[in-house]
């Protein structure tokens, strides 16, 4: 990571901050240490914490549901972890990871959050680090189009039906791969959410479409230039039997969600969140081409020093 990334850098997470503050989210955090999967149990890091089995967190978001009740609309900037055997040029084991939960929103107000946070960080980089997009010879107007533009909106099933004109044919309930994002997003020049995917691909707590059983209320936000997902967001399931069928389903333990749970027992408040990687937003916006450039200590599969 060189100084340009850096100041890049830099000014990204102040750019999240502001955008949070400036709508008065209130920051909270949560544990990374953790007694449970968030994301799905095959990417957790396993923890010897004094003689018990944990696990590094791979999000805040169990732990932000039982705080935004009170709070209402509330944010982080933390590190993630996630043991994922990749070797792509778009993953890291440790990241650091924007998060957001708000109470009282749908997936049309969510989407829009999501959007609005993407603008503003672009918006600051344009306005603050034209020398350091130069030396990494990023052409700005590349990024302008993301100010400009609102945001495409298509659901799983309309992205399968693009893909399949491309020749690119998807089974309905597959989750899209890097290549199938690639060619999606090489029609568009900003940002496109991607909306409504396949319940049994998706995490345990997005929230069930009342029109459609066989979908969730979810999206992913795919960069352009073959960036893929920079943001994944949802609202949240607010009955309790249907969290406890569905993390059976995914062959978990229920009781070692009893608190997650406890906090459906005697009813809940509408809710939703979204979470950014961080340095995959810089990747995009610096035009680098490996994330391992967007942070000055990149961890991944085989690299653990310095």
């Amino acid at each position: 990571m060189n100084i340009s990334e850096n100041q890049n850098r830099s000014t990204v997470f102040g750019a999240i901050h502001e955008y949070f503050r400036k709508s008065k989210f209130f920051e909270h955090h949560s544990p990374n240490f953790t007694p449970n999967a968030c994301e799905g149990g095959s990417t957790l890091f396993k923890v010897n914490y004094f003689g018990q089995d944990i696990y590094l967190t791979q999000s805040w978001q169990l732990y932000a549901e039982a705080v935004v009740f009170a709070l209402e609309k509330i944010y982080c900037i933390a590190p993630s972890f996630r043991a994922e055997k990749s070797k792509t040029s778009r993953h890291l084991t440790e990241y650091w990871h924007a998060e957001t939960e708000v109470t009282w929103i749908n997936l049309e107000e969510l989407m829009d959050l999501a959007e609005g946070l993407i603008k503003h960080i672009v918006k600051k980089v344009l306005e603050e680090n034209q020398e350091e997009l130069k030396i990494l010879e990023r052409d700005p107007k590349k990024l302008e189009p993301t100010l400009k533009k609102k945001f495409p909106r298509i659901t799983y099933t309309e992205s399968l039906e693009i893909l399949e004109k491309k020749k690119e044919k998807v089974k309905w309930g597959k989750d899209l791969r890097t290549i199938e994002e690639e060619k999606l997003v090489e029609l568009y020049d900003v940002p496109v959410f991607v909306t409504h995917y396949p319940k049994e691909i998706k995490a345990f707590y997005m929230l069930e479409d009342k029109k459609n059983q066989k979908v969730v209320e979810c999206f992913d936000c795919l960069a352009p230039e073959a960036n893929g997902e920079i943001i994944g967001g949802s609202l949240r399931e607010i009955e309790e039997q249907k969290l406890i069928e569905r993390l059976k389903k995914q062959g978990e333990k229920t009781e070692n969600y009893e608190w997650y749970l406890d906090l459906r027992k005697y009813g809940s408040v509408p809710h939703g969140g979204f979470g950014m990687g961080v340095e995959r937003i810089i990747k995009w916006v610096c035009g680098l081409d490996n994330i391992k450039d967007a942070i000055a200590f990149p961890r991944t599969m085989y690299r653990f020093t310095p």
